[in-house]
This record gives structure tokens, sequence and C-alpha cells, in this order.
């Protein structure tokens, strides 16, 4: 596998992995490489420094892992704040609430709570369209 740094035609900077250059210039060609940003399929490779492996280059690596750690787990905390923030906390009652929604037996609204793992299987089971939240670091301190 090779790692490319790549740019779109709006300026946009990212990276892909492929097999070897000759597949990025194949699925490049087919419209396949696309901008994450933009969506731009007009993408093409750039300046790219070499990996050179040293002690400080291992230590930039965890730094820049940290970080990218820290942003996914700030996001997903995010995500699951605006999601709550326009749903109902019906605490251990989850599961029946979600049934009696699922079932037309209440209003349909947004709902969180806590379910068992028989709970969660048996409303899957009946068809209750759920997903679960994540549990984030620092959240159960």
């Amino acid at each position: 596998m090779i790692r490319f740094s790549l740019a779109c035609d709006a300026g946009h900077p990212f990276e892909a992995w492929f097999r070897n250059s000759t597949d990025f210039d194949t699925q490049s060609r087919r419209g396949f490489v696309s901008c994450p940003q933009c969506g731009s399929s007009r993408v093409a490779k750039t300046l790219m420094a070499p990996a050179v492996s040293t002690s400080r280059g291992k230590e930039k690596i965890a730094l820049a892992m940290n970080a990218q750690k820290a942003e996914v787990v700030a996001k997903m905390r995010e995500m699951v704040r605006e999601l709550k923030a326009g749903a109902d906390d019906v605490g251990e009652r989850f599961a029946e609430e979600a049934r009696k929604i699922h079932f037309g037996e209440t209003e349909e609204r947004a709902i969180y709570g806590k379910a068992t793992g028989e709970e969660v299987e048996s409303l899957v089971e009946d068809g209750v369209r759920i997903m679960p939240l994540p549990d984030l670091p620092d959240e159960r301190n």
C-alpha cells in the first residue's frame, strides 16, 4: 500500500491509500477518486515528504494520532449532545417507550435512555429502529 498526498482542483488537500501508483491512475481516470471536502473528482498528486523513521518522527505521529483521537471524540460528543437536545430522556423505560412509538401506541418522537442487551435484541427482532449512543471517555467520571 502507498499513501498519496492529493489535492482537488479547488485546492483542498487530502490523503488516500492505493495498492500502487497504477491503481491511483486508473481510479482517478475513471472518476473514483474524489475530494472528501467538496466532492470534486478532478484530483492530482501533490508533493509528498518521504517517510523517514526516527524517534522524533514517531513522537510526532503519536501526537498527531492523539490529536486526531481528541478531534473524533469531540465530534462524537457534539453529535450526542445534539441528538439528546432534541429528544426525551426516558431512562430505564427506553425499550417500553420505543416499542410504544413503533407500534403507534404513543406519539412519534425522538427518545433516548437505557436498555439491557436482551431488550435491545428484542427491539431489533421486532423491527424497532434504534441506534446506540457511544460511551465517550470522561463521561463516566
